[in-house]
């Protein structure tokens, strides 16, 4: 492995954590998706592609170990007692079949395993908790960890029994039974039509509709709409001690449970405080008799060619069907088969989604436009001659990027297939070539952004083309949130919610005006007192002193992060060199190859991007000059060392430690391997310190740490 491709596989999966949390976000909390499921999934497999080649550039906080997206702060937050995992997708009959024989494989049995077959509901996963009989609190999935609580909400729907049926001797202690909630179809389309007459938006599907309801801060509105709910699981089970087994403790273990599919939930699996569970299927029999709904499509199956026959069954009732699903949900039964299958970080080993074909229609391209979205790419979109698919009239289809146009060969004034891709997003399989009579015109990417002007680039081994405007109108928002975060300008207190309001009011409509706030006029917003505008403003009046590595990496240059700024900075000292060089003296620089040079040399050549950095400095920001004495002269003397830190530092923060290690040439990863140089530990150590004395990776306390690196430094440490 090249020092090379290493650092192009670290930049590429940060990009994707980026992008697919972005996505999660407009999916999750937004209800609002961006993209199509079948291309968030193969974002997901890429990305876990790299951190499979790579463990080392796998974060924490990466989309691969959990699920979903952050919790809205309107809501208070509630941590799932077992988390709510997601499922692994099987797109045709190849995949199922792949999964049937990996399960086999893993069990070393040739013997059929009996399978629970569901409907895959196309609304939101909620958690429900019972105690003694009664619902105390309900909560969606939020992240898998931590959802919101929606109890309120949730009370409004008939469907979800308020009291268990039953003795209180009989019912658990308590339950938590998962499931979704959706909205009827039927009653659905009543919405829309009463919300178009009196002149509101509609929402674009069922799904949006019922998350869009759930997360009402008013439950009175809630109340008003029908909402449904399908149990399809259970969580955690206690039993009430008088009949649990256990002589000291009658809550399931963590030992002794399961994960259900449909959902990722945790079900136990039959042994203390639960032995009256064995299956799923004795668990979809039971809680009907306590009042809940489940599906009468529930199927169990032996073989392969039972549960694709029931997905084509499912497929060809799909539009008679009272509620929208988007797939099939097959699981193991037996609970004792799961807790030997296991699961993998954000999935169960035992369960997949085996989704349904989208909907497909034919219309025609009247024309093919730009979009140009939040991080500056560029999107061509066929403007369609509207047309029913799946319930929902589309007048427009992603067209993605410039090669998918040129290999599917769609022209302006084609007839063409769409189809609603993960039901949702509207995109273009392909053009009819037998319907066309010479009058298609191809279609050309624009050179220069519609929004603000500047030029339109593809970046050397990218599909995408970008907007290269660092005040771009269509990617502001995205550009002033990394502009204030903390790694860059670190203007404390301008987060996400107060950059949505100033773009709203027109206060700010560049990274500059940022620098144009006063008191006087963030006073005059809702919620914004006297002495929070000041703070503010104090905030940004420090900021105008960062060093130029942090100003650099806060411009947003592509492919420009925290350590190619620190070169590029301790390089050419001056933001006015840096502006000047030539890409044979850009590509001199440690860790820049020909593509970020390229990127470095684009930004600086936009007359825009110039401009913008003229009114940053009459504004105040210094770009200062980084003098000789503090440029390291032995940066490379950490050069191929790797550094992991866990605990709580004292005498510097995790960031200024990082800084330090990457001014010397070394790297900092999350994970211990041994390939790790040292383990540098604070206070607190997590599970990373044993995995340091078990592999013999050396262990630093932090005045050895920094002792180290001021041998780095003198160059007195044998390395």
């Amino acid at each position: 492995m090249s020092e090379n491709d290493y650092h192009h596989a670290a930049q590429r999966a940060a990009e994707l954590r980026d992008e697919l949390q972005r996505h999660n976000q407009a999916y999750y909390v937004d209800d609002s998706p961006l993209i199509s499921d079948a291309e968030y999934d193969r974002l997901m497999r890429e990305l876990q592609g790299i951190e499979s080649r790579y463990p080392e550039l796998q974060s924490a906080d990466s989309p691969t170990q959990r699920v979903g997206s952050t919790i809205a702060s309107e809501f208070a937050k509630v941590r799932h007692r077992q988390p709510m995992l997601s499922l692994q997708n099987a797109m045709d009959a190849d995949e199922m079949r792949e999964f049937v024989e990996r399960l086999l494989r893993f069990l070393g049995r040739d013997e059929a395993i009996e399978f629970v077959v569901e409907p895959k509901f196309d609304g939101l996963a909620v958690e429900l908790v019972y105690e003694d009989g009664l619902f105390v609190s309900g909560s969606t999935r939020g992240d898998g960890q931590v959802g919101e609580d929606i109890t309120g909400n949730l009370k409004t729907i008939k469907t979800i029994p308020l009291r268990l049926n039953g003795d209180r001797d009989e019912l658990p202690q308590r339950l938590e039974v998962r499931g979704e909630v959706y909205f009827p179809i039927a009653d659905f389309d009543e919405l829309n039509r009463r919300r178009a007459e009196k002149g509101e938006p509609l929402f674009a599907n069922p799904r949006n509709a019922a998350a869009g309801s759930l997360r009402q801060l008013n439950a009175a509105i809630t109340a008003e709409r029908p909402l449904a709910f399908f149990a399809y699981a259970i969580g955690v089970v206690t039993e009430h001690r008088s009949l649990s087994s256990a002589s000291d403790d009658s809550t399931v273990s963590r030992g002794d449970e399961a994960t259900n599919a449909a959902s990722g939930d945790p079900v136990p699996a039959g042994s203390v405080g639960a032995g009256r569970f064995q299956s799923q299927w004795q668990v979809l029999e039971t809680l009907p008799r306590w009042g809940f709904h489940v599906s009468e499509r529930i199927r169990r199956c032996r073989e392969l060619d039972e549960i694709l026959r029931y997905r084509d069954e499912l497929n060809a009732d799909r539009d008679t069907l009272p509620f929208d699903v988007d797939g099939v949900v097959v699981k193991v039964d037996s609970f004792a088969l799961q807790r030997e299958l296991g699961e993998l970080s954000r999935s169960p080993r035992w369960a997949i989604a085996y989704k349904l074909p989208p909907r497909q229609e034919v219309t025609r391209v009247l024309e093919i436009s730009v979009n140009v979205g939040r991080t500056g790419a560029v999107t061509p979109t066929a403007e369609l001659q509207p047309v029913r698919v799946g319930g929902v009239t589309v007048s427009r289809a992603t067209l993605h990027n410039m090669d998918e146009i040129e290999r599917k060969d769609v022209r302006i004034g084609d007839w063409v297939v769409i189809q609603r891709a993960g039901d949702v997003i509207p995109e273009v399989v392909k053009p009819i070539v037998e319907r066309r009579d010479g009058s298609e015109r191809r279609f050309e990417m624009p050179s220069h952004c519609p929004e603000c002007g500047a030029e339109v680039v593809r970046p050397e081994g990218e599909a995408i083309h970008r907007c290269t405007g660092l005040s771009c109108p269509a990617k502001l928002r995205e550009s002033l949130f990394h502009f204030a975060s903390r790694r860059a300008m670190d203007i404390d207190g301008l987060g996400a919610k107060w950059i949505e309001q100033f773009v709203e009011h027109g206060l700010v409509s560049s990274v500059s005006d940022i620098y144009r706030l006063t008191v006087e006029r963030l006073v005059r917003l809702d919620r914004l007192a006297e002495r929070s505008a000041s703070n503010l403003i104090a905030a940004i009046e420090s900021s105008k002193e960062r060093p130029l590595e942090r100003v650099l990496y806060a411009l947003g240059i592509r492919f420009v992060g925290e350590r190619t700024a620190q070169q590029l900075a301790n390089h050419f000292r001056s933001i006015d060199a840096l502006m000047h060089a030539t890409i044979e003296a850009l590509t001199a620089v440690d860790d820049v190859g020909p593509t970020v040079a390229s990127a470095v040399l684009t930004f600086f050549a936009q007359e825009t991007n110039r401009r913008a950095i003229d009114e940053l400095r009459e504004l105040g920001v210094r770009f200062p000059e980084v003098a000789p004495t503090t440029i390291v002269e032995t940066g490379r003397a950490l050069g191929g060392l790797r550094f992991v830190f866990t605990g709580g530092l004292e005498g510097l923060s995790r960031d200024e430690a990082k800084m330090r290690v990457e001014a010397l040439g070394g790297v900092v990863v999350g994970s211990v391997s041994k390939k790790t140089s040292y383990v540098v530990v604070g206070a607190d150590p997590g599970s990373k310190l044993a995995k340091a004395q078990t592999l013999g990776v050396p262990v630093l306390d932090e005045a050895g740490f920094l002792k180290l690196l001021d041998e780095a430094r003198a160059g007195d440490h044998p390395f």
